[in-house]
């Protein structure tokens, strides 16, 4: 049984059990107010026990329908859930009449009525009753069904977003990185182009990692940023100079894995290749409450007009999208000198799945 799921059998329980003392309460009050005399403790307890049978069958019911999905076209859905319904009710009634006939909680001096006298009684009027309650049920169990369908498919989307990222990763990068240790070779720094190899195979291992992990610590994300701009430090020498700002005390904030790539990338391929004399990239990152920013500059050309996003900010996007709904935001805009994409993140010490 997943985490979810417990969490969900909890809350069912918190509800049948506010159901439960509310309406005991409500009858106690009541009744008092009206004069009434009768065993008012157990008259309490009675009318929260009889919710029992309601908190029993609700897992049952729910199961049922997953079973039998509802709305239908056929009618064998509608009947298996009628069918339910009246056996809750029935046993609802059983339930009800067993503890008024043991416990006599309105004190009566005669003791209580027979029990199939109550029983009758309690199936006619629990009958309406027991409808309102089923269809609430069944309506709860198609909105929990629909929320984990969705959540399902976001954690799908987020995952085929991932691995688009990964197969995305631009091979020119890889060919460039392997002609420039080729480089190093010919000039004899077998030092360097043993390190450059080094990084390589780091970047490549992270990148065809298998594994259905989300979210690394932003640690782990700047060390695969910090080889992935050493190679890229290869090809472009003096033109690219990095300059990363994080704080150390953000470093075990859990972020998307592969989330900064395609923005730095993006930064180095569409701005600092584009000058002559290369320019700057700045990384950072912020905390700002509970939201997580990060700043990607570079000095290169202004944004086009009706610029449209690459195949990697969108993938981004939708991944973004994925994993957090609403509650985040990915901008491109011209700045001074250059271009700056931000990135608003939740704050997160701990990993999360998809909404």
């Amino acid at each position: 049984m997943t985490a979810n799921t417990t969490n969900h059998w909890r809350y069912i329980a918190f509800a049948w059990l506010a159901i439960g003392l509310f309406d005991a309460t409500q009858v106690v009050v009541s009744m008092k107010a009206m004069g009434m005399h009768h065993a008012w403790w157990t008259l309490f307890f009675v009318t929260l026990a009889n919710w029992l049978v309601w908190a029993a069958a609700t897992p049952l019911a729910l199961a049922l329908l997953r079973r039998f999905p509802l709305p239908a076209r056929r009618a064998t859905p509608w009947l298996a859930h009628g069918a339910a319904c009246l056996a809750i009710s029935a046993v609802w009634a059983v339930w009800g009449a067993l503890l008024e006939h043991g416990l006599n909680p309105f004190a009566y001096p005669k003791g209580p009525d027979p029990f199939a006298a109550l029983w009758q009684a309690k199936q006619i009027n629990n009958l309406v009753g027991s409808i309102i309650l089923y269809s609430a049920m069944a309506t709860f169990g198609i909105a929990l069904d629909t929320h984990r369908r969705l959540s399902q498919q976001r954690e799908l989307l987020a995952r085929a977003q991932l691995s688009a990222l990964r197969l995305q990763f631009e091979p020119h990068f890889i060919f460039n990185a392997l002609n420039a240790i080729t480089g190093l070779i010919r000039e004899k720094r077998d030092d360097e182009a043993v390190a450059a190899v080094a990084a390589l195979g780091d970047l490549l291992r992270r990148v065809t990692d298998r594994s259905e992990r989300q979210f690394v610590t932003l640690d782990s994300e700047l060390d695969f940023i910090l080889k992935y701009l050493e190679i890229q430090q290869l090809r472009f020498a003096e033109r690219l100079r990095c300059r990363i700002d994080i704080p150390p005390a953000l470093l075990q904030a859990q972020v998307p894995d592969f989330i900064l790539q395609p923005l730095v990338e993006n930064a180095i391929k569409h701005g600092i290749a584009k000058r002559a004399k290369g320019g700057e990239l700045h990384i950072s990152a912020a905390r700002d409450g509970e939201l997580l920013i990060f700043r990607i500059f570079n000095q290169g050309p202004a944004l086009a007009a009706g610029a449209v996003d690459g195949v990697g900010l969108a993938n981004t996007r939708q991944r973004l999208q994925a994993l957090y709904g609403e509650a985040h935001a990915l901008t491109l805009r011209n700045a001074q000198q250059g271009v700056l994409a931000t990135v608003t993140l939740p704050y997160l010490e701990h990993a999360c799945c998809a909404p």
